[in-house]
C-alpha cells in the first residue's frame, strides 16, 4: 500500500535559507536517481505544509508553470529556483529604509520593515495563481487576529469548497509571513469577498508537521489505488475505504536552525516587559518546533516505524545566524553553508527517504 508523502518546512525568516538549500539537494537525489532532468519536489510529495517562511516556499513549489496545457500542469519552478528568493532578493525584503525605521522607532513603535518590496517579490514568483490552481494539496499557516484563532490555507478545501475557500496565492504567502514587528498585519480577502486580518503562522505552528498530519488523517480516506478527499469517497464501496493512521504517512520536517538557547538565571529572574519580549519569541518559537518533533517521534515510535519520519534542523553554528531579519550576504551564504552541510550529514537517511518517496511514485 502506497503512502501518503508529506513535506513540512518550518518558519523563520530568512534562515529559510537553510531548508531551502536541504530541498535543492532532496530534488537532485531524485533527479539522480529518476534519470529525470525535470523532476521537481512538488511531484514526489502528496501534501507540503509551511509556516512563514516555510509557507513561502510551499507555494512556489506548488506553483504551475505550463497553465496553456492545463491537462498536464508541471511545478513552474525547481528547488534551486525557489531558493533563489533568499540568495537574490533576501536584501531586498529586509531593506531598512531610514524613513521607516525612523518611524517605528526600529520596530517598537510599528513594523520594523515596509512588507512593499516582500508583495513585490511574491507577485513576481506567484503572479494571479489562485490557491485552488496549486499542484498538490497544502496546508499553509496563519493566524486571524480578528476572530481569534488560526487560519489555514488548504488547497484541497480551495477545489473542493470553491470561493469561500479560494485565494490569491500570493495573499496567501504575504499572510503566512507577516511576522509581528517585523511586517505589517496582511489583510487577505478570499475570493468571494470576505476579508481575514492574519498574522504569521509562527506565533502558534512554527513546525506544522503535526498539523499536516492532523489535515491527512482528518480529510483523505486510503484506497487499494491511493488516497482520496472524504469528500470524494461517493458511491465507493465502505470496504475500499480506511482511515489513515502514522503507518500510511511518510514525514519529512525541515527546520529553518536551532539555537541552544539559554538565559542565565541571575539575569532573567528579574525580567520584566522591557526585557522579556525577545527571548520569549524565541523560547515560544523553538519550543513548538521541539515539543512538535517530540510528539511525532512518539507516535511514529509507537508503531516502530522510526523511517518514516524525518527531521532535520541543524544547530545554528553562528550567533548573528538566530536573527530572522539578518539577511546580509554574508549571513545569506553562512545559512546556505550549514543548509549543504546539514544535507550531506544527513545524506544517507535521505538517500533513504528519497528511496521511499519513489516507490510511491
Amino acid at each position: 500500500m502506497a503512502k501518503f508523502r508529506i513535506l513540512s518546512i518550518d518558519g523563520g525568516g530568512i534562515r529559510g535559507v537553510v531548508p531551502g538549500t536541504i530541498v535543492v539537494a532532496l530534488e537532485q537525489k531524485i533527479i539522480k536517481k529518476t534519470g529525470n532532468p525535470d523532476a521537481k519536489i512538488a511531484d514526489y510529495f502528496d501534501m507540503i505544509a509551511g509556516t512563514s517562511t516555510g509557507g513561502i516556499l510551499t507555494c512556489i513549489y506548488l506553483t504551475p508553470g505550463n497553465t496553456s496545457e492545463p491537462s498536464l500542469p508541471r511545478p513552474k519552478y525547481s528547488a534551486q529556483e525557489a531558493l533563489n528568493i533568499y540568495l537574490k532578493d533576501g536584501n531586498k525584503v529586509f531593506a531598512l529604509d531610514r524613513a521607516q525605521r525612523l518611524r517605528s522607532g526600529d520596530g517598537i513603535l510599528d513594523e520594523k520593515y515596509s512588507a512593499v518590496n516582500l508583495e513585490t517579490l511574491l507577485f513576481q514568483y506567484l503572479g494571479d495563481t489562485k490557491l485552488s490552481q496549486l499542484l498538490k494539496p497544502c496546508l499553509v499557516t496563519s493566524y486571524d487576529i480578528q476572530r481569534g484563532k488560526p487560519k489555514f490555507f488548504t488547497q484541497h478545501d480551495a477545489v473542493e469548497c470553491g470561493d469561500s475557500n479560494d485565494f490569491l496565492v500570493k495573499q496567501v504567502a504575504r499572510s503566512t509571513s507577516a511576522a509581528p514587528t517585523f511586517f505589517e498585519v496582511s489583510l487577505a480577502k478570499s475570493l468571494s469577498g470576505v476579508s481575514y486580518p492574519l498574522v504569521d503562522g509562527g506565533v502558534f505552528a512554527n513546525n506544522p508537521s503535526l498539523c499536516a498530519y492532523a489535515e491527512v488523517q482528518a480529510k483523505f480516506f486510503k484506497t487499494p489505488d491511493g488516497f482520496i478527499l472524504k469528500c470524494k469517497a461517493g458511491d465507493k464501496k465502505k470496504e475500499e475505504l480506511s482511515e489513515i493512521t502514522a503507518k500510511d504517512m511518510l514525514i519529512l520536517s525541515l527546520g529553518t536552525g536551532r539555537t541552544a538557547l539559554n538565559y542565565d538565571y541571575n539575569k532573567a529572574k528579574n525580567w520584566g516587559l522591557a526585557e522579556w519580549p525577545k527571548p520569549l519569541i524565541e523560547i515560544m518559537m523553538m519550543g513548538v518546533s521541539q515539543t512538535v518533533d517530540y510528539q511525532l517521534q512518539q507516535i511514529y515510535d509507537s508503531i516502530n516505524q522510526q523511517k518514516n519520519y524525518l527531521r532535520i534542523d541543524p544547530m545554528l553554528t553562528k550567533p548573528k545566524m538566530v536573527q530572522m531579519d539578518n539577511a546580509t550576504p554574508t549571513n545569506i551564504q553562512d545559512l546556505k553553508e550549514l543548509g549543504t552541510e546539514a544535507a550531506e550529514l544527513n545524506s544517507r537517511k535521505l538517500d533513504d527517504f528519497v528511496d521511499m518517496l519513489l516507490q510511491q511514485s
